[in-house]
């Protein structure tokens, strides 16, 4: 299980969504739960970012929402964490 890191962004980007969209909390719980346990995971449809995001990740909660984080290496315990940077439909973080 690999450690998830929430940013400060990422935090206010996911109260934004939940008052626009309150149904939206538990599959996006869901679907950290599930990048946290394999980040690979095809329900996620994670994939490599280009561009402006070049390094970063994405994953897929929905149709029109998707997760935007970065693999980064914990230095004191050298283990893999992800660091979640952003939430928000296809528009908003891309």
């Amino acid at each position: 299980m690999t450690k998830l890191i929430i940013s400060p962004s990422f935090k206010r980007a996911f109260k934004n969504i939940i008052k626009k969209k309150p149904e939206l909390k538990y599959k996006i719980e869901s679907k950290l739960r599930l990048l946290s346990d394999n980040p690979y995971n095809p329900i996620l449809r994670t994939h490599k970012l280009k561009g402006k995001l070049s390094g970063a990740w994405a994953c897929t909660v929905e149709y029109d929402c998707r997760i935007v984080f970065c693999f980064e290496q914990n230095q004191e315990t050298l283990e893999e964490e992800i660091n979640l940077i952003d939430i928000g439909t296809h528009d908003e973080v891309y």
